[in-house]
């Protein structure tokens, strides 16, 4: 298996991942963004994203979709939940929610605060940024009960959730975060896997705001 990676990007996901299921990777460190500093990159992601992931014929692009993959493929319902499960709903809701509800509007944000800042896209950013918080709604009312997302135990649904709470972190959104998100978001951080997913390569270096 290779994971292309930058630090803090998307791609922390199925790096985290493959951290707490101990499976062996080769895993290639790209600078951010790569479709920029590293057009070579292209060669191998026409789309210029990360994450990128080889395992044999398989090719994905995609972070939340590599997680289950990895859980599905190797059977690793240690860190997933089997469709006959009474909480795969939930479970398949939060891995998909993760992305599609919360990573979105925080990547529009990120881009026109720090990577194409101008005073008319600044509004925009504004927008989007309260409106990933607004969707936080449903985690924050989750977690006052609950101390993980579903069976009462760690899965990759922590880790596609997780990391958007931490890419909220790191463009300055969490400070509109509620007591037991920030909470959840210091546990998640707190685990060896995440520490050593975390630490694979250079910090992301966002330009200050204003």
């Amino acid at each position: 298996m290779k994971l292309w990676h930058c630090n803090s990007a998307r791609s922390l996901r199925p790096l985290w991942a493959l951290e707490e299921l101990g499976l062996e990777y080769e895993l290639e460190v790209l600078p951010f963004p790569p479709r920029l500093f590293q057009r070579e990159y292209l060669e191998v992601n026409t789309l210029g994203t990360v994450p990128y992931f080889v395992d044999g014929d398989t090719h994905m692009t995609e972070s939340v979709g590599i997680c289950q993959y990895l859980v599905d493929r190797y059977q690793r319902y240690d860190f997933g939940l089997e469709p006959t499960h009474l909480e795969y709903g939930a479970y398949l809701n939060w891995l998909h929610h993760a992305d599609a509800t919360l990573t979105f509007p925080q990547t529009i944000s990120m881009r026109y605060y720090y990577l194409e800042p101008t005073p008319e896209k600044q509004a925009v950013a504004d927008d989007y940024a309260k409106w990933y918080i607004s969707r936080l709604r449903r985690l924050d009312a989750h977690l006052e009960t609950n101390e993980y997302l579903v069976d009462n135990r760690f899965t990759i649904a922590d880790i596609a959730v997780g990391y958007a709470l931490y890419l909220g972190r790191a463009i300055q959104l969490d400070k509109r975060y509620k007591p037991q998100t920030v909470a959840y978001l210091e546990r998640m951080m707190e685990r060896p896997a995440f520490k050593r997913a975390d630490a694979q390569g250079e910090p992301m270096q966002l330009p200050k705001r204003d």
